[in-house]
């Protein structure tokens, strides 16, 4: 009994100590989220961005595909080929962001969640 009140001061002396390192912890934390969602913005706009380039690129092989049965000609069919080992490309890019997106969000959610833990922390302290 004796021990758990000796213990309860010292937890009461060392709280003035303890209370602004919690707040910078938490304030530091939210700045982490804050600055991964803004990534994730920037991840979502480079998306964006990638999608609009895929779309230009189909319509540039289709309108290329109506040459080539126009025309006829070898070269266009090469460029086509490029042109679709690009769209390749392109699609496997835009593959890799979408898995860099995913890990980004479950970053941001183990964030969130310590980020509750911490809260849980500090409101069990008091």
């Amino acid at each position: 009994m004796k021990y758990s009140n000796v213990k309860k001061q010292e937890l009461l002396l060392l709280l003035p100590l303890l209370l602004p390192l919690l707040l910078l912890l938490l304030l530091l934390l939210l700045l982490l989220l804050l600055l991964l969602l803004l990534l994730l913005l920037l991840l979502l706009l480079l998306l964006l961005l990638l999608l609009l380039l895929l779309l230009l690129l189909l319509l540039l092989i289709l309108l290329l595909l109506l040459l080539l049965l126009l025309l006829q000609l070898l070269l266009l069919l090469l460029l086509l080929l490029l042109l679709l080992l690009l769209l390749l490309l392109l699609l496997l890019l835009l593959l890799l962001l979408l898995l860099l997106l995913l890990l980004l969000l479950l970053l941001l959610l183990l964030l969130l969640l310590l980020l509750l833990l911490l809260l849980l922390l500090f409101c069990c302290c008091f």
